[in-house]
């Protein structure tokens, strides 16, 4: 009876090590999760900046995706009893944007899977492995089929919202999806940014839970397009 309540005692012990260390790395010695990707702040949101009295150039042309874009997934996890948020990045992403008049007639996007990273060594291991394989499936890629209609806000350098229709492809699978996004055109660039909730099984995601780790059935997928023109 005395070794079965050591044996307990032991256990007990153990686990408030492993949910109290858990705790102190996630709460004190991980650093927060990054923020959502999202437009940079314009010179209009800046009280102290100085105005620009350029107007834009208009949004007629090709507009080839810059230095700036990103790509990455969030996810929310659980260790050990403690929520945290899985973030992976990648700033490999290339494509083009073609506008005429106000509407975005044709836009395609491609991000490289084998960059995306995370804090975490071993999130990445899986990423690249059992759940994306990206040795088979290097690249995503997203292409517009229905136009977006912008308006002449979009041309005066103000913030408007949009809903992008196209096919996105990944992990070998494609889909019709709608992404609401955001954009604006500061200076010589536009920038889009956007979200797409993703349910694993839909793309033949295993689930990521492990034996260290719980996660949902859904992610989400972000995304940061910096254009400027051809």
């Amino acid at each position: 009876m005395r070794s079965a309540k050591v044996i307990v005692g032991l256990v007990v012990a153990a686990l408030v090590v492993v949910v109290g260390g858990t705790w102190l790395y996630i709460n004190v010695v991980k650093d927060d999760a990054p923020e959502r990707l999202a437009l940079t702040e314009s010179p209009a949101d800046d009280e102290s900046a100085v105005a620009d009295d350029e107007e834009p150039e208009g949004l007629e042309g090709t507009w080839t995706v810059g230095e700036g874009s990103a790509a990455g997934y969030r996810v929310e996890e659980v260790l050990f009893g403690q929520a945290t948020e899985g973030v992976g990045r990648t700033s490999d992403v290339t494509g083009t944007v073609t506008v005429e008049g106000t509407t975005v007639t044709t836009a395609e996007l491609e991000v490289d899977m084998t960059t995306m990273a995370s804090d975490e060594e071993r999130r990445d291991g899986q990423f690249h492995g059992r759940l994306m394989d990206t040795a088979a499936f290097p690249t995503s890629r997203f292409v517009l089929t229905e136009p977006i209609e912008l308006g002449p806000e979009a041309e005066a350098g103000e913030l408007v919202t949009a809903t992008a229709t196209g096919e996105l492809t990944m992990r070998g699978r494609t889909k019709t999806v709608s992404i609401e996004l955001e954009a604006r055109q500061t200076g010589d660039t536009f920038e889009v940014a956007g979200s797409l909730p993703i349910v694993f099984a839909d793309w033949g995601i295993p689930n990521p839970s492990n034996v260290v780790a719980s996660v949902g059935d859904q992610g989400e997928l972000e995304l940061l397009v910096v254009l400027t023109r051809s």
